[in-house]
């Protein structure tokens, strides 16, 4: 959004390449993941494709958030709820 950056692509593989390190220090696999370059305040890349961003040919914020998949639950062991609060009596 700052007109320092002006939809450069340049400015975004930066951005991509010191998130994905610090992602995969986390633990994350970055390979599988979308970075997706948006502008919150103007909308582009969120919705629909910008023509601001002509150079990204990824998915748009919409797709990329339809196509998370969800983390597979281990429904088979016995469900265990952490303690909120300890009273003594």
């Amino acid at each position: 959004d700052g007109k320092t950056a002006n939809y450069s692509e340049a400015r975004y593989n930066e951005i991509k390449e010191e998130l994905s390190k610090f992602l995969t220090k986390c633990g994350y696999k970055t390979k599988d993941m979308d970075f997706v370059p948006i502008s919150g305040w103007n909308g582009d890349n969120m919705i629909e494709r910008s023509a601001n961003m002509s150079w990204y040919k990824g998915r748009i914020m919409l797709e990329a958030l339809d196509n998370i998949k969800p983390p597979k639950r281990p429904s088979e062991k016995p469900l265990r709820l952490p303690p909120q609060d300890v009273y003594k009596i």
